[in-house]
């Protein structure tokens, strides 16, 4: 009988997808190398190659897994069959949530993706268009007038705008967090501006 797999491999795997996934997002896919995340996971070159093959194997693990937490966040949202603005409301918070602590990972799959083989990117992508089908599905639950117009998807990455490059701007040590913007978000997509209610933060011009 061969041995198990320590207790410690998922941990040390995750570890080196997170590792990998800021070195990626700092320098890029191409500019990284296997010897770089070696080294800023403390691990010998031989001892990173036991969990992950090259260097590719590590871009569609990171892609794949973020995609994967989106995707099964958009489903259990859905599952709860929520009225259509707490769909909203609660799909947007969780997206925001995940983006929190998923900033690299995010920008590994962004930015990134057109790295992947035709049958890995496909396979992906195929994910997060289910991700936007949801989104759309809650939209249309808001609109259903607008269904014959095909605006569902169009406003759905309208939003996705606003969310997907706040990692670009948001400030670590700002007076704005995640958790604090995701209503603001939520406010401005359902309401529009005058809609928007002031976060209970002081916001500091820059």
């Amino acid at each position: 009988m061969g041995r198990g797999r320590s207790s410690t491999y998922e941990d040390q795997r995750e570890m080196i997808l997170e590792r990998a996934a800021a070195l990626f997002a700092r320098g890029g896919y191409p500019g990284t190398s296997m010897n770089q995340v070696a080294e800023a996971c403390g691990l010998s070159k031989a001892t990173l190659y036991h969990y992950y093959r090259d260097k590719y194997a590590l871009l569609v693990s990171i892609a794949d897994a973020h995609v994967t937490r989106l995707q099964a966040l958009v489903r259990d949202v859905l599952a709860a069959h929520l009225p259509p603005e707490d769909a909203m409301r609660e799909l947007i918070a969780r997206l925001v949530e995940e983006y929190a602590h998923a900033q690299n990972a995010h920008r590994v799959l962004t930015e990134d993706v057109k790295f992947l083989v035709d049958d890995d990117r496909e396979r992906i992508l195929d994910k997060e268009r289910e991700v936007v089908r949801g989104f759309a599905q809650v939209v249309t639950g808001l609109r259903p007038d607008l269904q014959h117009a095909a605006m569902s998807k169009p406003l759905t990455m309208l939003l996705f705008g606003m969310i997907n490059w706040m990692f670009t701007w948001m400030k670590p040590d700002g007076p704005l967090d995640y958790e604090a913007m995701a209503p603001v978000v939520a406010d401005l997509f359902l309401g529009g501006i005058g809609a928007v209610e002031t976060p209970a933060v002081t916001v500091l011009d820059s």
